[in-house]
């Protein structure tokens, strides 16, 4: 039997937000397949992306207190950590909260059914979905694609037979923690795992293909980044996983590097090497919809697909894989749905990001490496936290604000900071862009708290050659 609905949304995270009170007249079909091997309403941020990889950060950060107490003539002592008291306190409140988003949408509102099953496209806005009580097919005037993404596995020989790795979908239920742990990748999933278990006592090898960690990151911070961890893990560059094997409850990494063949006995493998959208879990192609080479489904600025009626947002369609930009996305296709003769388009100018390992890392436009790539003329300043009296409070002697600008005209074309809180400090600069606030009128026109973490920023800005 086919069942017609108003609207589908396929994925429970920023799409399930799409559906409020104004759709209390449509007849709403949300489907969700589930988060990995989970099987979890809410989307990737909620049960196995950035809310539980930011309440482990939290706790990695409590743990690495005592390193920094010596500097400042505090002895500190961590005698031990309890890893299921660790892990029951983040997912006893996120789970709880992914049941009751079900439970929401299963029994609290007539006019929407949840479907829980793989749906796949059959033609335009048409979908089987496989539920547990067998396909069924479902149709919609309009249609929207927030299907998501999932970690992405390269093809190594003896990677699948050595059945035991983990993915950021599994790694942070472990049952117990490990002596040893690998780290495959050097992107900020990589980086941010690496400092939660390093934190917690694990000895923590990183292997990167790369000679830098990070890499996507403006080079000045991402050579700093890469710098410190090398300080404090076991971090292999240059490095290739040729084959995996296991022996027993051990895992055996044949790598190749700059010196030629190496072994590495780990007690737990994290593939952490990017994600994979699900593009292809949705037979985007069968329902018409184009794809970019990467497979992201091609959407206007409006989210608009190639099929009228049909809207895509998020990691399925967007080269910014953030839950910000998500949620940012879900707010315009929500207002396209509801006045579609006044279609909104998404500002996608200045989207920041942030990187929670140790240390953290936040950044929005430019890097120094593609201004130079444009062509264009700029100056860039950078300061220390050392040379502010917070960074002095802090003894801290390793990280940085750096600014863009045009010399001529202010404008402020990126900035990037790595040290303690930059998401944060970062955050005045992403709203001086956005709203054309140029770099001396933001240095000179308002005050600075003193002595507060701002003041790096407002002395980067100072520090600018403007004309």
């Amino acid at each position: 039997m086919d069942h017609h609905f108003d609207l589908v949304v396929l994925g429970s995270g920023s799409g399930n937000t799409i559906v409020d009170k104004r759709f209390a007249d449509w007849k709403v079909a949300i489907v969700e397949k589930g988060v990995g091997p989970l099987d979890s309403f809410g989307g990737t941020c909620l049960n196995v992306g950035c809310i539980p990889t930011k309440m482990f950060v939290h706790t990695a950060d409590t743990a690495r207190a005592p390193e920094h107490g010596a500097a400042l003539g505090v002895d500190l002592d961590l005698r031990g950590v309890d890893w299921p008291a660790v892990r029951d306190r983040i997912f006893g409140r996120i789970d709880p909260l992914a049941a009751g988003g079900e439970r929401y949408r299963a029994n609290g509102r007539d006019n929407v059914t949840l479907y829980r099953g793989a749906a796949r496209f059959t033609g335009e806005r048409r979908l089987t979905v496989e539920t547990a009580d067998g396909p069924v097919t479902i149709t919609a005037d309009q249609v929207v694609v927030a299907a998501g993404s999932r970690p992405d596995i390269p093809s190594v020989p003896g990677l699948d037979d050595a059945l035991g790795y983990h993915t950021s979908d599994t790694v942070m239920r472990m049952d117990r923690l490990p002596r040893r742990m690998t780290v495959l990748g050097s992107g900020f999933v990589a980086t941010e795992m690496a400092h939660v278990f390093s934190s917690l006592g694990v000895e923590v090898t990183l292997i990167a293909r790369s000679d830098v960690l990070l890499r996507h990151e403006d080079t000045d911070v991402a050579r700093r980044f890469t710098e410190l961890a090398c300080g404090r893990l076991d971090v292999r560059l240059n490095r290739k996983l040729l084959r995996a094997a296991r022996a027993g409850d051990k895992l055996l990494l044949d790598l190749e590097g700059p010196e030629g063949a190496e072994a590495l006995e780990t007690d737990e493998l994290l593939v952490a090497t990017g994600r994979r959208l699900n593009s292809d879990l949705v037979d985007a192609a069968a329902g018409g919809l184009a794809l970019h080479p990467d497979g992201r489904i091609v959407v206007n600025a409006q989210q608009a697909t190639s099929v009228p009626g049909v809207w895509a947002l998020g990691d399925i369609s967007s080269p910014w894989q953030l839950k910000h930009v998500a949620n940012h996305e879900a707010r315009t296709v929500q207002h396209n749905l509801l006045r579609p003769d006044d279609l909104r388009a998404s500002d996608h100018r200045y989207v920041p990001h942030a990187v929670f390992s140790s240390p953290r890392i936040a950044s929005v436009g430019l890097t120094e490496q593609q201004a130079q790539a444009t062509g264009r003329t700029y100056v860039t300043a950078t300061r220390d936290y050392s040379g502010i009296a917070h960074g002095w409070a802090m003894e801290d002697t390793t990280s940085f604000a750096k600014v863009i600008a045009d010399p001529a005209t202010g404008e402020l074309l990126g900035a990037h900071i790595i040290g303690p809180e930059a998401p944060t400090l970062i955050q005045p600069l992403i709203q001086a862009m956005s709203f054309g606030l140029d770099a001396r009128s933001m240095a000179t026109g308002q005050y600075w708290i003193h002595p507060a973490m701002p003041e790096v920023v407002e002395n980067a800005l100072l520090d600018l050659p403007l004309d």
